[in-house]
């Protein structure tokens, strides 16, 4: 590409750590969530969720399970305001939940916020400045003890403001700009403000180290965070946080490695929202650790639900791609995978295993609120008939003999392929009804009566090309005796070669279902099926259906 040497590095490597965040292969407990998605969410947001929208969605929050919900900048806007004072005044807030506000280091926005957070149970009031070279150099123009000094002045005011406002106030810091700030002025800046808030196990502080832009591989970060965790004043009194962007396309590995390397909590939203290409996907972390046994403790058990608020609130649309989240990360359009996953859940019904290991389904999609048939198995020109064939069974009761399932299968995957267009579940079912069941033309079977004899005889009442005859012959079974009626009538050749037959149980239980599966001289196959509420009269239905394949294909 051009202008590639217009681009460095811009981010500061820490000091050498021991890295001891590598030696862990996954996370074992659930962070202390900071839902962000009604201040950084709704603040990238085309048209800002409006008062009501957004104690909709605070509702689904705490619906969700989220204990520390940023709600605004009370400072920025009437809107935000209102909103901050609308949940206080009218008692909204749950009595385990703590309310979250920022601001910047300037005295009438910090009375602005504590205004805003006058009677409040349980508040963080988050305090920030910027402290990156970039911004330093080009924006503030400030020295790094001028950007030490409006951190401190900050800190120092939100003491005050404490200590005259009614409420109870925890304090929450962030170096905004992190990432791009060398890792030693951070933890001077951090280490700073700590002094002045002299944190205790009683009144903790929370330490934000924000991915405000992604700048590095997520090692790089970790390693940062580590540096942090293990040189930041006041360690055992101090929950450091995380607040990754994804710029590079690394929010969720920057979380999952910043936890490993010591940090207490996360701040992001649900699917992702938020400036430029968004924040952590909350979701997509917790989905994380449940899918190794790891309890996220928040509920995503009706992620449709959780979708449909949020679509309706923020204007935006979930990508059907999304990570657990999407309309189509657990659906499976390849042949193959849908054969692999149909076998896997047969295995599971089968094994009664005590885990989950269906392939290429890393969990289960019921335990969050979808189901197989709309979801896992898809059908179009790609499907295979181990997927269809799993459709048609779970979905429909129709359990196809398997050499039919291919038939079926290529007849489906043609349909799709010439419509250029996915088959719905009930697109399925009626052309297997339409091609397969009862078919009743060139030949129709009127009625049958069975006769005990040396064997059986069978006279049948036929109908084909607007005639009507009673044809009479004999066979070691009914079955068998109806076959050489329709072959001496017709004058045609065939062996039955599959015969297979259930009850219908997802429709009617008191309906039978036969297949009959049959080939002509030249050893080719041909499918047909009956359903009748007398299991004799679905066997030959499904000849007769059969029969007719062969004479309208061959």
């Amino acid at each position: 590409m051009k202008n590639v040497e217009k681009y460095t590095k811009q981010f500061f490597e820490a000091p050498k750590t021991a890295m001891k965040w590598t030696q862990k292969s996954y996370i074992d407990k659930a962070p202390q969530w900071c839902s962000v998605d009604l201040r950084d969410g709704n603040q990238a947001l085309i048209i800002p969720m409006s008062l009501e929208e957004k104690l909709e969605f605070f509702k689904l929050l705490v619906k969700v399970g989220f204990k520390e919900i940023e709600v605004g900048f009370p400072a920025a806007s009437e809107t935000e305001y209102e909103f901050c004072r609308t949940l206080i005044e009218n008692n909204m807030i749950p009595d385990d939940v703590t309310i979250q506000v920022l601001t910047q280091s300037r005295e009438h926005i910090i009375a602005k916020t504590f205004e805003a957070l006058k009677g409040s149970k349980s508040a963080i009031v988050h305090l920030y400045n910027s402290t990156s070279l970039a911004q330093r150099e080009q924006v503030f123009k400030k020295s790094k003890q001028e950007i030490t000094d409006i951190a401190v002045f900050g800190a120092k005011l939100c003491k005050e403001y404490r200590e005259k406002t009614e409420g109870n106030f925890r304090f929450e810091y962030s170096p905004e700009s992190f990432t791009g700030t060398e890792p030693e002025f951070a933890l001077e800046v951090c280490n700073a403000v700590l002094d002045v808030w002299q944190p205790t196990a009683d009144d903790k502080v929370i330490i934000n180290l924000p991915v405000t832009v992604s700048h590095s591989m997520p090692h790089v970060y970790a390693n940062q965070v580590e540096y942090m965790c293990e040189n930041m004043k006041y360690r055992e009194n101090v929950v450091v946080s995380l607040h990754p962007h994804n710029d590079r396309g690394c929010a969720v590995a920057d979380s999952e490695m910043g936890l490993l390397a010591g940090a207490d909590r996360i701040e992001g939203t649900l699917f992702g929202n938020g400036e430029r290409t968004g924040n952590v996907d909350i979701i997509t972390l917790g989905m994380n650790m449940f899918s190794q046994g790891v309890d996220p403790e928040l509920d995503f058990t009706n992620i449709p639900e959780i979708t449909e608020v949020y679509e309706k609130v923020t204007r935006m649309r979930v990508y059907e791609r999304q990570p657990y989240s999407g309309q189509l990360v657990f659906a499976a359009f390849s042949g193959s995978h849908q054969d692999a996953i149909a076998k896997g859940m047969k295995w599971r019904e089968d094994g009664k295993c005590e885990h989950w290991t269906v392939p290429y389904l890393p969990i289960d999609p019921t335990d969050v609120g979808r189901v197989y048939e709309a979801d896992v198995i898809r059908i179009n020109s790609q499907s295979g008939k181990g997927g269809i064939g799993y459709l048609m069974e779970t979905k429909f009761g129709m359990n196809l003999p398997p050499k039919m399932r291919e038939t079926f299968g290529y007849h489906v995957k043609s349909v799709s392929d010439h419509a250029h267009k996915e088959l719905l579940p009930d697109e399925v079912y009626k052309i297997f009804m339409d091609n397969y069941v009862n078919v009743t033309s060139p030949v129709n079977i009127k009625e049958i009566h069975y006769v005990q004899t040396s064997g059986i005889e069978a006279s049948v009442t036929l109908e084909y090309n607007g005639k009507t005859a009673v044809v009479t012959n004999n066979g070691n079974g009914r079955l068998d005796a109806v076959s050489n009626a329709i072959k001496s009538y017709l004058g045609i050749s065939y062996t039955i070669e599959t015969y297979t037959e259930h009850a219908l149980e997802n429709g009617s239980a008191s309906e039978a279902v036969t297949y009959v599966g049959i080939s002509d001289e030249n050893k080719k196959q041909y499918w047909g099926t009956g359903i009748d509420t007398d299991i004799v009269n679905s066997s030959a239905k499904a000849l007769i259906s059969a029969v007719n394949s062969m004479l309208t294909k061959s």
